[in-house]
């Protein structure tokens, strides 16, 4: 899987930080999301697209690997 963020979207609700801190965090200066890891690994497809989909302002994208 590929995961991107859009900053300019973000409105730093943080709950992708809370539950992927191993793939997200908040910078300390604005508390909008950083990408730890574009890949997630460690993590399903399934739990990285159910942040995806919870994200409040749509930040976050998710793409499947392709086979």
């Amino acid at each position: 899987m590929r995961i991107s963020v859009d900053k300019h979207r973000c409105i730093g609700a943080g709950l992708c930080a809370l539950k992927l801190p191993a793939v997200f965090e908040q910078d300390a200066d604005e508390g909008l999301v950083e990408l730890l890891d574009e890949t997630g690994a460690g993590h399903t497809y399934d739990e990285v697209s159910t942040t995806e989909y919870e994200c409040p302002s749509q930040a976050i994208a998710v793409t499947a690997a392709e086979t």
